[in-house]
């Protein structure tokens, strides 16, 4: 009996990165040797924002949720016996996607790769980026310009590259329902066709379409996000047939990867996470139709911290097994027809194409980035309030709380840190990189670059001859924002008082009397410090601070401790510190000696983050009255700490 012909799978890949290009070099090769078929490049956030690694904002950040890379020598380093020409890679990589993208084909052409054979994708999402994980770094209109650019030069030079993988991963970790994830994402790229159709000529168009690709989140409830695959599948190709004129199908297909949902993720009984990723995994495999071609799945300690080597590993035998040795592949859609499936992706659809109308009758995703925001702010602060109502059930969360500890988590913490030494090395490095480059050909590359940028020309070639001149990542991304400025995205927390008072009055009573003994209504700073852009948590602190009746001051993401320490000047009785990226020990004990220097040492100070239980005892030590962890979940308990940590009858009990 002839055996059944399989499909081919998905690529497997490992998000990873960490410390330095050599050791994230190491990891690659180990990950490929055990079966990896792709790569899938973390960057730390100061190459992610554009700033080399002695800059003052990298403090701490270095090394820590991706690798850094400054100039060419480190991407060098980093693909040092991977040939490029054979690799599928992919790049997680926005404001300086043309910047890491033109590291990249320098390396290649170094190795004698032919460049327009290279495969992979950058990421290269920016509007995204406004709305949810905080990486930008210029307005809005020379962003999508600068996306216009590299998916033109890829068009043209490296034909299997995609340019622009649409995210709406991010948009979900944010809180987006699922119609908000289909219709933000879709409405991401439909600004993106709108740039590149004036680019080329007209009967080229359809195929740079069929260039974009999509990178997606699942969740849970993993039959919902079964038919909101599907869901995508059929408004994308409707898109581009419709709007778009395009009437090749191969170039209308949804092309999309996908990380599933670190959301979801719990500190509390971390080794249920490993069900949660296989569950959330069958989302998106589980149907032909609409089945990944890419996947990557986190590991089941990312809510406690940085995943070691092993851990990867376990989550990549998770896709391996259901590749190779299930019957997954060999057999069409399994959803096809079913009543039930269709009924629900067609709910989907209309919600999303109720949106969609929404977002273009504001010019589209460009002029809906403060709607768009606001939006996931709500949705996020009602995907809490479930959770704290209990009508979510979070198994270890809030419900069947008690459990046997967990063998897993052992001396290590269950967790890799990244050495602290490895800062200084990264810069040390740098400094050697900058002492031994050809100075003059740097400055006659920048102007080269600074002069493409005002001129509206694509800034692909000038940046490729920046990298091979040895210009470092800070001075590239210098130049963007000498000729664009920078932005400030919106935080999505109104300073207006809320309606939304349910289950708060006891709490509003309490600030009400506090702010009576203070004199004035408590005043409460909410502050990221760093280059964390991950701003969900401070802004659902932030919103229920003021919905408790607090005064909140909440700037936004990217923030020095002496910018910090200046706005508490202002009258705050309570600083709440964001940081979700590890760097909370060095950015938290700046901002301390800050406050006592600025005679504000009396202002008590919380954190809150993925800060392990050491960590929390060295916190508590520097002045840190209380840490807060994924854990704690309940707002309103954190509410009544500030409360009482503001209140001056319960400090003079102290």
């Amino acid at each position: 009996m002839t055996a059944p012909q399989k499909d081919k799978p998905w690529l497997i890949r490992t998000y990873a990165g960490h410390s330095t290009a050599e050791k994230s070099n190491a990891l690659y090769r180990g990950n490929l040797a055990k079966g990896q078929t792709g790569l899938s490049v973390a960057f730390d956030l100061p190459t992610q924002t554009g700033y080399d690694s002695d800059h003052i904002l990298a403090r701490g950040e270095v090394g820590k949720v991706g690798v850094p890379v400054c100039h060419l020598g480190d991407m060098r380093t980093l693909f040092d016996q991977i040939p490029l020409e054979q690799m599928n890679t992919s790049m997680t990589i926005n404001a300086t996607a043309p910047w890491l993208l033109s590291l990249y084909i320098a390396v290649a052409e170094e190795q004698g790769a032919d460049v327009a054979k290279l495969q992979g994708t950058v990421q290269n999402d920016l509007i995204k980026e406004y709305l949810s994980r905080g990486t930008y770094i210029c307005p809005p209109k020379p962003s999508l310009k600068m996306i216009g650019d590299v998916a033109e030069y890829c068009y043209r030079h490296i034909p299997k590259w995609n340019p622009m993988n649409v995210c709406s991963y991010h948009l979900q970790e944010a809180g987006a329902t699922p119609e908000q994830e289909l219709a933000f994402a879709l409405a991401t790229a439909c600004a993106v066709l709108d740039e590149l159709k004036p680019r080329v000529a007209a009967e080229d168009f359809p195929a740079l379409v069929g260039r974009i690709s999509f990178f997606v989140n699942a969740g849970i409830r993993f039959v919902t996000e079964m038919c909101k695959m599907r869901a995508f599948v059929d408004l994308w190709d409707e898109i581009c047939r419709d709007r778009y004129g395009v009437e090749d199908a191969r170039y209308r297909r949804f092309r999309y990867g996908v990380q599933v949902n670190s959301l979801g993720l719990t500190e509390q009984q971390p080794e249920n996470n490993v069900y949660r990723i296989l569950i959330e995994m069958l989302a998106v495999t589980l149907s032909k139709k609409a089945r990944a071609r890419a996947v990557q799945l986190p590991a089941w300690n990312e809510a406690l911290g940085l995943p070691r080597p092993w851990d990867q590993q376990w989550s990549m035998r998770m896709q391996q097994i259901l590749a190779y040795e299930t019957d997954l592949l060999e057999y069409d859609d399994l959803f096809e027809g079913n009543p039930a499936v269709d009924a629900k992706v067609e709910a989907l659809k209309a919600g999303a194409r109720a949106e969609l109308g929404n977002i273009d009758s504001m010019g589209g995703a460009i002029g809906a980035i403060d709607y768009m925001k606001s939006r996931l702010v709500d949705s996020n602060a009602e995907r809490l309030n479930r959770i704290e109502r209990n009508e979510t059930i979070v198994v270890g969360v809030n419900r069947w709380t008690e459990g046997e500890p967990s063998p897993l988590q052992s001396e290590d913490g269950g967790i890799m840190v990244v050495d602290p030494a490895v800062e200084q090395d990264q810069i040390g490095r740098l400094e050697a990189w900058r002492a031994t480059r050809d100075d003059a050909a740097v400055t006659e590359a920048l102007e080269a670059l600074r002069a493409a940028a005002r001129a509206g020309d694509n800034i692909m070639p000038a940046s490729i001859a920046c990298a091979k001149a040895g210009v470092t990542t800070g001075e590239w991304a210098g130049e963007m924002r000498g000729v664009h400025g920078e932005y400030r995205g919106p935080t999505g927390v109104s300073r207006s008082v809320s309606n939304q008072t349910e289950g708060l009055d006891d709490i509003r009573a309490e600030v009400d009397a506090v702010s009576d003994r203070l004199g004035r209504r408590l005043r409460f700073l909410v502050g990221k410090p760093g280059l964390d852009g991950h701003s969900n948590g401070a802004e659902q602190i932030a919103f229920r601070a003021r919905d408790c009746g607090m005064e909140i001051d909440y700037e936004g993401i990217r923030l020095t401790p002496d910018e910090i320490v200046e706005a508490a000047k202002n009258g705050a009785h309570v600083v709440g510190l964001s940081i979700l990226s590890g760097s909370h020990i060095p950015l938290v004990e700046d901002l301390m000696t800050k406050m006592r220097a600025a005679g504000l040492g009396h202002i008590k100070v919380i954190v809150g983050g993925i800060i392990p239980d050491d960590d929390a005892t060295r916190l508590k030590a520097m002045g840190v009255a209380k840490v807060y962890t994924p854990k704690d979940f309940e707002l309103n308990a954190i509410m009544r700490d500030i409360v009482t940590l503001a209140d001056p009858k319960a400090v003079a009990a102290e």
